[in-house]
């Protein structure tokens, strides 16, 4: 009896605090307000500043590739690298500001609490389909120059380390 008695309190012991932080992550994801949603004008006027530094990326990418001094391109490069942070500080504003909504890159999908998307409490499914459009039409967008951004990311990263092989410029 003094066996199964101890078992009983050992158990309770090690399983309260894990049963108490799971009730307080349910009662912090019910308590949690909705994150602000960018609209598509604010999107677009964020998409706008992002084309426009992604041209001059391509303007200092061809500068970068045309270049035979070591220390024009070296000037070169650093000014890429600028430009690529000011993008990259729009874009996580872009994301960071709830445009995605909730778990994609919150709790749960990158590190946070909870597995995958069921935190998310039927966020998707209590939006209307003119707000499922928009959101759709952002992430298309975004997916886009984040697409842009790596591949400036990738050309930057071979002339940084040294003129990449002939043909591929």
């Amino acid at each position: 009896m003094k066996i199964i008695l101890s078992t009983a309190v050992i158990a309770m012991t090690l399983f309260s605090p894990l049963l108490h932080a799971a009730s307080q992550d349910v009662g912090a994801a019910q308590a949690t307000p909705k994150p602000q949603v960018q609209k598509p004008a604010e999107f677009d006027k964020n998409l706008a500043k992002l084309q426009q530094l992604m041209t001059q990326m391509q303007g200092q990418m061809d500068q970068i590739r045309k270049t035979q001094d070591p220390q024009e391109r070296q000037r070169l490069l650093q000014q890429h690298w600028d430009t690529m942070q000011s993008a990259m500080n729009i874009m996580h504003g872009m994301w960071g500001s709830g445009m995605m909504g909730p778990g994609m890159m919150g709790h749960g999908m990158m590190g946070g609490s909870g597995p995958g998307w069921g935190h998310t409490g039927g966020y998707y499914s209590n939006l209307t389909p003119e707000q499922l459009r928009q959101r759709q039409y952002m992430t298309d967008q975004y997916l886009k120059m984040q697409q842009e951004m790596m591949t400036n990311m990738m050309w930057h990263q071979h002339y940084w380390m040294g003129q990449p092989p002939a043909g591929t410029q």
